[in-house]
């Protein structure tokens, strides 16, 4: 028998080992309720497999061709995969402080703009890179700053704008990104977990001059750890590819010598001339790359995703219509103009309820309904913040606000709607109950 066709046997032999799982049984109050998961098919097992029989265990032709692929759902240039999406966080607001870049990179001591109530590695590439965060408030419901509350952080020092869309709800980024062109900002638009998402009739992701992604187990698509950094700008995906690869000047592909046809006949800063152009380095950078192993699985989940999103906003609309009017919880909003890809339903307990937060999540904790935080709620709070070098532009009184009463639950691809209903039923019967109203 031909290796090929041994591969073929293999392959069908792992379908028939998906398809003969056990599926499960929902049980209510005994089979976890888990808030994100990643949705994944026997066709994705057969990617991994297959993968892993070439034995492709570093970035290359599949690789490619993901980042060709996310490139083209966006609509944009250039994208380049990484280990995760806080690395391309870092990748990104790196790039932008390269000298490479003169007068426009960010110097340390430049400011940039973001919101406080949120991943903290939005945020640390940041302090990371010298410069100095500017934290403004986020709108309670839809959970996103205003262009206004960014207008007004504005000063001369701001160089730039970092923020994500919260929760898969877009913030008003077509203003925003008007707002940073006015003042000669750079922005990025950190979408890790809002890729589906439009606003304005089109994807977030799209208006920055970058963008990132992240392909963790939680997020929209998966390869189980990774990432990746869009731009439209051919001059900044340079600079994140030779950041991302050691700091390295040359552009060859793994496996791939002298594509430039001049390997040995560079002279760049005090080597000699005819060095290695292989081993000279442009920038300190870092080894972030990714795996073909991976870059098989996101293919696989890449042709999945507008399925991915419709069930996200399935899911959300349903507990939306199914929690309306319940008291003493403020429900989520979408952005207008907007048609989010949800990431999670997120519920802030209002202040004269009489239920806390804690007593809400116990509840449905102990029903075995997971229950995540806004992320870091207000970051300035942690630790890892106190003594750094931050700007407050305002007051941080939702953010205190979604410290102490907010947190989300599930609505990723993997709850049906009776997982959905029974998330819906739990939170009724505590409320109404807390309430002395008869369910």
């Amino acid at each position: 028998m031909s290796a090929g066709s041994d591969k073929e046997e293999i392959l069908e032999l792992t379908r028939t080992y998906h398809q003969s799982g056990a599926a499960e049984d929902f049980v209510p109050g005994v089979t976890p309720i888990w808030p994100s998961g990643a949705a994944l098919d026997e066709d994705d097992r057969v990617a991994l497999v297959a993968a892993a029989l070439d034995m492709r265990i570093a970035a290359g032709v599949t690789a490619r061709k993901f980042e060709r692929g996310l490139a083209q759902y966006f609509g944009l240039r250039k994208a380049h995969l990484t280990n995760s999406g806080s690395s391309a966080n870092l990748l990104a607001v790196s790039a932008l402080s390269s000298r490479q870049l003169g007068e426009r990179r960010l110097r340390p001591g430049d400011e940039v703009i973001t919101v406080a109530a949120g991943f903290p590695t939005t945020v640390n590439p940041i302090v990371q890179n010298g410069l100095v965060p500017v934290f403004v408030d986020v709108e309670l419901g839809t959970y996103n700053t205003t262009v206004e509350r960014v207008a007004a952080a504005v000063s001369p020092r701001t160089r730039a704008i970092a923020m994500a869309h919260t929760l898969g709800n877009p913030y008003q980024v077509a203003e925003v990104a008007a707002l940073a062109e006015e003042h000669d900002l750079y922005l990025i638009e950190d979408n890790c977990d809002a890729v589906g998402s439009t606003y304005q009739g089109r994807f977030t992701g799209t208006f920055g001059h970058f963008a990132t992604v992240s392909f963790y187990p939680a997020h929209h698509i998966t390869t189980g750890e990774g990432g990746c950094v869009l731009t439209n700008d051919l001059k900044l995906a340079r600079l994140v590819e030779q950041l991302r690869d050691w700091g390295r000047d040359c552009w060859c592909e793994p496996g791939q010598d002298n594509t430039c046809f001049k390997r040995f006949d560079y002279q760049l800063g005090t080597l000699p001339h005819g060095y290695d152009h292989k081993y000279i380095f442009s920038e300190i950078g870092y080894n972030l790359k990714t795996t073909d192993l991976q870059a098989a699985l996101g293919l696989s989940q890449l042709g999945k995703l507008s399925e991915f999103g419709e069930v996200r906003r399935r899911n959300w609309s349903h507990l939306r219509k199914a929690l309306d009017g319940l008291p003493g919880l403020l429900l989520p909003e979408a952005t207008p103009g907007s048609d989010p890809s949800w990431f999670g339903f997120v519920l802030t307990v209002l202040p004269d309820a009489p239920f806390s937060r804690q007593e809400l999540v116990a509840f449905l904790e102990e029903r075995h309904i997971g229950t995540r935080r806004l992320f870091g709620g207000n970051l300035t709070r942690h630790p890892a913040y106190i003594g750094r070098d931050y700007r407050i532009s305002g007051e941080l009184t939702n953010t205190d606000v979604i410290t102490e009463h907010t947190f989300w639950v599930g609505v990723y691809p993997g709850l049906s709607i009776e997982k959905i209903d029974y998330v819906a039923e739990s939170i009724t019967e505590f409320v109404r109950g807390r309430s002395g109203e008869v369910a």
